[in-house]
């Protein structure tokens, strides 16, 4: 039960978010037809097709649920010309086939809904990880360090103002689609991201998050043949190929130096690659190409010492002048550091904290002590260390940079 709330409930959410029209109906529905599965499945075995199950499962309960509460009464002419519109279009849900066809795009629908432009950047985010991805409020607040009551409140007024405004469950037609396909790309790198890089708790990585994120990538491109979209699809390939490698087996992060690259996912470098080639080919250039082409000669790279730092700066600074963010401008100094020698690198990031950017960033002091200390100034790589272990909020992040700071001592 564990592994199919892990692999379908967003999924299912999605589709019944679709199906009622209302996300904490949904969400009600989703609990309950998880708790009668407990139940039945455990008496009569797993379903063939779990998913449609739970689909079924869920809207029946949440027309009884409308039906037990009177102060809902009025929803259930909405949900029957639903079910009625539904059914004259050939969407009716009352197969297992039917359902499991009908789920396939619907999280891309619940993204264009939570990414539209009636909804502020802000919210966009805070929903779609909430929604899409299944992420505690709790969570999100530590990914974008702000409280959880900020995050619960943005999530609140996205869904009002999408029941209010009415805003359609659907993805949008060609000419609208290039208006909003910033947003939706900007939130499934977010969710690629928590999946690849957790920003809180006992694991480095999510797979089902990544792995969802790279699945919804591939429906965009299908839908947007945009040079975009290829160039983040191909991002999330290469970034994901390294996954196995990334971590010990006791969970313990393993830094891309020290990485086993027999490890790395090959189909995934040569499809990601390829994605990279006909991105720049084809153009306009845009922040998820060029990260890609990043990403990509580092895969190309058969042993550390093999890597091209003089490309990759190349690209940093490329990087650099499409989007001039300081989080971009760390690592080209890491870049820049592997080129030219860690001194070069310590000079460039402490330019950003001088400005009084990205101070409260774990990563910039992670940085900044690994270049102290291949310079040899341990002292200055232990006060760099134990700003970066009092930022961080990754358990295995805070077990890497505490090893690092007792190999100091």
């Amino acid at each position: 039960m564990d592994e199919a709330f892990r692999t379908e409930s967003r999924r299912v959410l999605a589709t019944l978010i679709r199906i009622l029209g209302d996300f904490d109906l949904a969400e009600e529905a989703l609990h309950e037809a998880f708790a009668a599965a407990v139940v039945q499945w455990e008496r009569d075995g797993v379903p063939a097709n779990p998913r449609a199950w739970l689909v079924s499962a869920g809207r029946f309960k949440a027309v009884d649920a409308i039906r037990r509460r009177s102060r809902l009464q009025a929803a259930l002419p909405e949900l029957a010309q639903r079910e009625q519109e539904r059914t004259a279009s050939g969407d009716s849900a009352t197969t297992e086939s039917t359902i499991d066809e009908g789920t396939q795009d619907d999280q891309l629908r619940l993204i264009f809904a939570c990414c539209h432009p009636a909804l502020s950047p802000e919210t966009q985010v805070a929903l779609t990880l909430r929604e899409v991805c299944g992420l505690r409020t709790e969570e999100i607040a530590a990914a974008f360090l702000t409280s959880p009551a900020t995050i619960a409140q943005r999530i609140v007024r996205g869904k009002n103002k999408i029941r209010d405004a009415k805003i359609p469950y659907n993805v949008p037609a060609k000419e609208e689609m290039h208006a909003r396909l910033e947003s939706v790309l900007a939130v499934v790198y977010l969710v690629f991201n928590e999946g690849y890089s957790s920003s809180i708790g006992d694991q480095v990585t999510r797979p089902a998050l990544s792995e969802e994120a790279i699945r919804l990538g591939r429906l965009l491109l299908e839908l947007a043949p945009d040079a975009e979209v290829q160039g983040l699809l191909a991002l999330m390939l290469l970034q994901e190929s390294r996954r196995t490698a990334r971590t010990s087996p006791s969970g313990d992060i393993i830094l891309l130096e020290e990485q086993n690259r027999t490890l790395w996912n090959r189909a995934h470098i040569d499809e990601g690659i390829a994605h990279v080639r006909r991105a720049l080919s084809t153009g306009p250039i845009g922040v998820y190409t060029v990260q890609g082409a990043i990403a990509a000669v580092h895969a190309e790279a058969n042993a550390p010492e093999a890597t091209d730092w003089s490309q990759i700066v190349a690209l940093y600074d490329l990087l650099y002048r499409i989007d001039p963010s300081p989080i971009i401008e760390l690592n080209r100094a890491v870049a820049v550091a592997m080129r030219d020698g860690p001194a070069a690198g310590i000079e460039l990031i402490e330019a950003i904290l001088t400005r009084g950017e990205l101070q409260n960033y774990h990563l910039t002091y992670a940085a900044q002590a690994d270049l102290y200390r291949r310079l040899g100034n341990r002292a200055a790589a232990r006060r760099a260390y134990q700003q970066a272990i009092d930022l961080a909020k990754q358990e295995p992040e805070i077990r890497f940079l505490r090893k690092r700071l007792q190999e100091l001592a």
